[in-house]
């Protein structure tokens, strides 16, 4: 977590005691009943919603630099131009071996005309390639000559004025597709490089899936992600992670849904095919934008593995998205996206003995994922949603009664189409509801206490989409400010408050590239080689890792606290670490002054741990110049006993942990 040390600690500390010390306003008492647990907090209450929208994967986490490597965009060539030196000379085929090979049927045929110089192409990658120095890269693609082995290689880095820095060179050989490779070190830092790939020698060689990956990836996983960005992941110690996403799931239309059997195995077998948010908007046309699948279900669950979180897969019902085509097959014809489901618990839980377990064991997982639960459909509504869902959960209960199956109530928190999801799935005695809000700051603020009154027999709740719009719902101008993200912390105390109800919540989007995004506000920004943590990610981050085990009553006035004079807390146990956690909002522009007075528990050590989120600035916003200009700072607060006092800055999300003696 990225929270300032030592002189800040300090500094915050002073702040704070001299900040109530100049406000001579009665403190207003809150009240703590630390030995009545109201609801145990679930492992997964806060995770992470991940979706390939705003080039989230390919150019995005997963960390290959070539566009197009596999030439099957609409235009094969498209990301790759044509180069000469020297006097080279040559020509380029695409080549169409559909027949034989359906999932990946191009590849260019590249025909050397010239005995000397260089002919061949250059690749753009993703809004330019993000190249660090001394950092090494492993060029690598599939090759085959025609004739004799006359055609070589020579493999460059060139950078935003042209300069080489980096160089490699490989001869393949044989007339039998094969897949070589070589490895070389970056000689500057560039921001936008782009990759030449020179042909020398006369004859005709035939290439496919020419891929250029750095050394460094998460893990050092070869082919895997970007570092930087799962280390972000990781440090908001998520208690799940949601993927593939929501309306990829879906698709626009059915043949480009997310088919998750399509996204594992061998890398050069995995069919690229369109991104649906390619022309969704037209504020953000993306006609570039495809999904090559490298990253894939086996690399979800090892994500979801590596950062400590439960997978939760979510696969189509045999429904396009209803927002487009709402396309959908008939109800006699499910039974192959049925399968599908069946098939992807034994692949993440089947033993060695079982097909799709044993595929795991082979593609180097022998241990099973621990699957303990799987979304139908992901923003669906309308009787046809019920009516598939109904087949879905019978034929997934009937073999795997365990798992828990999460179920939409529509694209929005209220309405018809929520009402009717709503009371159809309570009658059924579905296991999660997943509730969508994308809403104006106010609506957050207004919402603290939406599940104060649930049926606390029902099913459960996941928060699976939300994030407060600062100007409306799909706008271009959406800003990832401080008052949305106070807003969202508010709206949180709630959900905390209420996790006897609530099992999981997650924000979304989550990733967007500063040059390549289509929907705003959103997670983490990143460029090709730094990223940057919002203001709502530090929120989501402070409430992840400081959830506790068990929520204890905090009161005002014998009323939970939920929005009076702008001002929302919830308190929760730490049983692992014998700790009791204030989480305190002051929405107002007025300084608090709060006394928390603590009953049931034998007293606290006199030195409390207080992190502040905090900007006077409602507009304030992190950027990658400037991207900690919005989060938390350590300090320290007295603790008299069972008295804690202090006063709470205007426009300020603070945290307390407070240990027992």
């Amino acid at each position: 977590m990225m929270i300032k040390e030592a002189l800040l600690t300090i500094f915050a500390s002073g702040a704070l005691m001299a900040a109530y010390g100049q406000n001579s306003n009665k403190p207003q008492v809150y009240n703590i009943a630390a030995n009545q647990v109201k609801a145990h907090i679930q492992p997964t209450m806060y995770g992470i919603f991940f979706e390939d929208i705003n080039m989230a994967a390919d150019g995005g986490v997963y960390a290959e630099l070539v566009k197009n490597r596999s030439f099957e965009f609409a235009m094969p060539l498209a990301a790759w131009t044509e180069q000469k030196k020297d006097g080279g000379a040559g020509t380029i085929e695409v080549i169409n071996r559909s027949a034989e090979r359906p999932e990946n049927p191009h590849f260019i045929k590249v025909n050397v005309k010239s005995d000397g110089g260089y002919y061949g192409l250059a690749n753009e990658g993703f809004r330019g390639m993000g190249i660090t120095k001394d950092e090494e890269y492993s060029f690598s693609l599939y090759a085959r000559q025609e004739s004799e082995n006359n055609v070589k290689l020579s493999v460059e880095l060139h950078g935003a004025d042209g300069a080489v820095i980096g160089t490699a060179e490989l001869l393949p050989t044989g007339k039998e597709w094969k897949r070589y490779s070589v490895k070389f070190k970056a000689t500057a830092t560039i921001q936008k490089a782009q990759l030449y790939v020179w042909l020398s020698g006369k004859g005709i060689i035939d290439m496919d899936m020419i891929s250029l990956f750095p050394e460094h990836t998460w893990k050092n996983r070869p082919g895997g992600l970007r570092a930087d960005l799962v280390q972000k992941l990781a440090d908001l110690k998520p208690g799940f992670l949601r993927f593939p996403g929501g309306c990829i799931v879906e698709g626009r239309e059915l043949n480009n849904r997310y088919q998750w059997k399509k996204s594992i195995g061998d890398i050069d077998k995995r069919e690229t095919i369109i991104n649906r948010w390619n022309t969704e908007f037209k504020h953000r046309p993306a006609p570039d934008y495809y999904q090559t699948f490298g990253l894939g279900f086996m690399e979800y669950f090892l994500t979801a593995e590596d950062i400590g979180a439960s997978p939760l897969p979510i696969l189509n019902c045999g429904m396009a998205c209803q927002f487009n085509t709402a396309e959908m097959v008939p109800l006699n014809d499910l039974d192959p996206y049925i399968q599908d489901a069946l098939d992807l618990i034994e692949f993440a839980n089947g033993d060695a003995g079982t097909k799709w377990g044993k595929l795991r064991t082979d593609l180097g997982h022998p241990a099973p994922f621990n699957l303990k639960m799987l979304g139908v459909g992901n923003e669906q509504w309308g009787e046809q949603y019920i009516e598939r869902w109904k087949i879905f959960t019978k034929a997934i209960k009937d073999k795997y009664p365990n798992i828990k199956i999460v179920s939409s109530v529509g694209p929005d928190p209220d309405g018809e189409k929520f009402d009717l999801l709503n009371k159809t799935f309570r009658g059924l005695h579905a296991d999660i509801l997943d509730e969508h809000y994308y809403r104006a700051p106010k609506w957050f603020l207004d919402n603290a206490k939406r599940y104060d009154n649930y049926d606390r027999k029902g099913p459960k709740i996941f928060a699976g989409e939300y994030a407060a719009q600062s100007v409306a719902t799909v706008s271009p101008d959406n800003k990832n400010n401080w008052d949305c993200a106070l807003s969202e912390a508010a709206f949180m105390t709630g959900l905390e408050r209420n996790a006897d109800v609530v099992n999981m919540a997650s924000y979304a989007p989550l990733f967007a590239h500063v040059e390549g995004w289509q929907w705003t506000p959103d997670l983490i920004w990143f460029d090709n080689l730094k990223s940057y943590g919002t203001p709502n990610y530090y929120v989501q981050q402070l409430f992840s890792i400081n959830k506790g085990t068990d929520v204890v009553p905090l009161t005002r006035n014998n009323e939970a606290v939920t929005g009076q004079d702008g001002c929302y807390a919830t308190a929760s146990l730490d049983k692992n670490t014998n700790e009791l956690i204030i989480k305190f909002v002051n929405s107002s522009a007025t300084t608090q002054n709060v006394s928390f007075n603590i009953s049931g528990s034998a007293g606290y050590q006199k030195q409390a741990v207080v992190t502040t989120l905090h900007s006077d600035r409602k507009d304030a916003e992190n950027s990658l110049e400037k991207p900690t200009a919005v989060s938390p700072v350590q300090g320290t607060a007295v603790v008299n006993g069972n008295t804690l006092k202090m006063s709470v800055e205007p426009y300020s999300f603070k945290v307390v942990r407070l240990k027992n003696k």
